[in-house]
């Protein structure tokens, strides 16, 4: 995220000299040194980068050292803010004088530039200069401790190097499941005595990464579901386990649309009313609460519904599906690893579908060490197929199983290795595309569109040739589908996105990226 940073920070302080003499704005004597001294400073750490945005998983000093590169960064950042505020205001001001010879008005960007000048509107050109040098001073503290961590310098391509004859990708496990699909069906159409009786809570318990939303949405969407069940609600109920806006949810999906309801009492009394004698499944992803006081009086409300009801969650812990109501023996489903033959069949339909015989076969013994890193994880397959869908050679393939990321010790240990792999092989302005999607809350739906207009107006997106902006940032966007960073992808019927999820280990690994640099959108009702 850093390397994007630098290389705008390099481009307006390259610009400055420009500016002076076509705004008649000069620097104090001798800040001109120190604007080249912050230019050649940037350029040296920027060769670097690479390195040490890698090495920061795994070395704290690495990763001490970056934040301290960022914050300096976004200090020089908010000093070009002054600059280009006062070139606004020189304008403003030769226009309402008459002068007609004024530049075309520039945009000023107000989430990522930095360094240098000043005018008499905004602050004394004194203490301008004086803020230009302290930063200058900082940076060339930071570009001299670089020798300590011994860098060393990356050339990285990233560039597709595969011509792709499809525009998005939006591959699951669906055929690697279809057993367990099955098995969870018949826990939810049976209709035994015993499981008719009471409102049943079955449970899908699995490590993060292992595929259990999607296999509830498979058994969620399946025909004969659907023709059994009169209504079916789906909520992300994630953490904190937070009722009154589940118990507001589940009303809305019951009825059709937002209800004129306040209060958490009010909406659970319409709930018990709407199912009162209606069979619904209701699917609960991603519980947290170990608590069971937090669930009891919504569970109450929805006792009222018809004989054969079903609730599915899915949970990490087996703790949480017992507090939820699930019964160990016969309402919980323990959703394990793939197979390695499944495992690679859906990797190699990512990642080599497209090849000719010779080179799936020269490909295909790396590929399979590629996958048993991935230890039965679909996400951590999933992101590596659509990683290596782009690299031709056996030395691209190898230079993945052999690297150091697969030595990180995070929490999500088995699919950070995989994101990050991906995340490091995208263009710097792709990285910061996909790491500025964690303002947005966990099982958000985002709208291609509007998240392509956010991105041009951050500055992440610019015009390329002939190509606009918003094909460009199209481009970007069904790239990190294809990386797997989306999922959930809506389409019109030609095919083309028009919303999309992120999965919340990758919802989470997007979070690590940004620590300290954002905070979550509040969305209104309505999640304008």
């Amino acid at each position: 995220m850093a390397e994007s940073l630098l290389s705008f920070l390099v481009d307006q302080l390259g610009s400055i000299p420009t500016q002076q003499a076509t705004q008649q704005l000069n620097l104090v004597t001798g800040v001109d040194e120190a604007v080249n001294n912050l230019t050649s400073n940037l350029h040296a750490i920027k060769a670097e980068l690479e390195d040490a945005e890698k090495r920061q998983v795994n070395e704290s000093a690495v990763k001490h050292w970056l934040a301290e590169l960022k914050d300096v960064s976004y200090d020089i950042d908010n000093v070009l803010d002054e600059w280009n505020t006062a070139i606004l205001k020189r304008q403003i001001e030769q226009e309402g004088t008459g002068v007609t010879d004024a530049p075309p008005l520039k945009k000023v960007r107000s989430s990522i530039l930095s360094s240098c000048n000043w005018v008499r509107q905004i602050v004394s050109r004194h203490d301008i200069a004086l803020k230009i040098e302290e930063v200058d001073k900082r940076l060339a503290v930071i570009a001299n401790q670089r020798s300590r961590y011994k860098f060393t310098w990356e050339r990285s391509n990233h560039e597709q190097t595969r011509n792709i004859t499809t525009s998005v990708i939006d591959e699951s496990e669906v055929f690697a499941r279809e057993e367990d699909k099955q098995t969870l069906k018949d826990m939810l159409l049976c209709e035994s005595s015993e499981t008719t009786c009471a409102l049943r809570i079955i449970s899908i318990v699995g490590m993060g990464g292992i595929g259990k939303t999607t296999l509830s949405r498979l058994a969620y969407n399946d025909a004969q579901v659907k023709s059994h069940f009169e209504k079916r609600i789906w909520v992300c109920v994630s953490d904190p386990f937070e009722e009154e806006r589940i118990s507001l949810e589940i009303l809305e999906s019951l009825i059709g649309e937002k209800p004129n309801l306040v209060g958490k009492n009010n909406i659970q009394e319409k709930i018990c009313e709407v199912v009162s004698g209606v069979k619904i499944l209701l699917v609960l992803d991603d519980v947290w609460t170990e608590d069971s006081s937090q669930w009891e009086q919504l569970k109450g409300c929805l006792k009222t519904s018809s004989p054969g009801s079903r609730i599915l969650l899915t949970t990490r812990k087996k703790e949480v599906a017992m507090s939820m109501g699930s019964r160990s023996t016969t309402d919980m489903f323990f959703l394990g690893e793939l197979s390695e033959d499944k495992c690679w069949s859906l990797f190699s339909h990512l990642a080599i579908f497209e090849r000719t015989r010779e080179e799936r076969q020269n490909l295909e013994g790396i590929g399979r060490k590629i996958v048993e890193r991935c230890k039965g994880l679909p996400l951590a397959v999933k992101v590596l197929g659509g990683l290596l869908r782009f690299r031709e050679t056996k030395e691209q393939w190898q230079s993945i199983l052999e690297s150091k990321m697969w030595e990180i010790e995070e929490v999500e240990k088995g699919v950070f290795p995989p994101l990050l792999l991906s995340y490091y092989d995208l263009s710097p302005a792709l990285r910061r595309c996909f790491s500025y999607c964690a303002i947005f809350p966990k099982d958000f739906e985002i709208e291609k569109d509007k998240l392509i207009k956010l991105w041009m107006a951050q500055g992440f997106v610019k015009e390329r040739g002939n190509k606009g902006m918003e094909i460009i940032g199209e481009e970007y966007f069904n790239t990190l589908a294809m990386r797997s960073f989306f999922q959930d992808l809506k389409k019109f019927g030609n095919n083309d996105i028009y919303k999309c999820k992120m999965h919340d280990i990758v919802h989470d690994f997007a979070q690590l990226l940004t620590e300290k640099e954002c905070s979550l959108v509040e969305f209104n009702d309505e999640q304008q």
